[in-house]
């Protein structure tokens, strides 16, 4: 399964992913942020999922399925430069945007920002086509929701 979508994502030409696959990859790449500290804290598993849940109408036993779907892909994945290029190639600016919210709450779920996080996020929203300032945006209204 995970091979298919890891070979439409890195094709030469990628066509843009149907929801499910891009559902996964974008999941995949929340769980890589949690993941990047080497803690892949409760808290975030707890945060992933709830994401998850909410943008995509999810219950929690779905949004625990697809979380676990998108820890077998992340731990399949290219190097980070080559995944997020994939999902840029492949997913909308709007769901794109979207994404960066996203990782930010996870960053934040433990109510800590650091250095690394913040250079992490950074090069993420850069690979992603996604400006500092749209980023620092999306940033702030996550802050603004916790």
């Amino acid at each position: 399964m995970f091979a298919d979508l890891l070979r439409r994502l890195t094709a030469p030409a990628p066509d843009r992913l149907p929801e499910p696959d891009a559902r996964v990859a974008l999941a995949a790449l929340m769980v890589r942020v949690a993941r990047s500290d080497g803690d892949y804290a409760a808290i975030e598993v707890a945060r992933i999922d709830r994401i998850l849940m909410r943008r995509h109408g999810l219950d929690a036993s779905a949004a625990a399925d697809l979380r676990a779907q998108a820890e077998a892909l992340e731990a399949e994945a290219p190097d980070t430069v080559r995944f997020t290029k994939a999902i840029k190639d492949t997913v909308s600016l709007e769901d794109r945007i979207a994404v960066i919210e996203a990782l930010w709450s996870v960053v934040l779920a433990d109510g800590a920002r650091d250095a690394e996080e913040d250079g992490l996020l950074r090069l993420l929203a850069n690979l992603l086509g996604i400006n500092d300032r749209d980023s620092n945006l999306a940033r702030r209204r996550v802050e603004a929701q916790e």
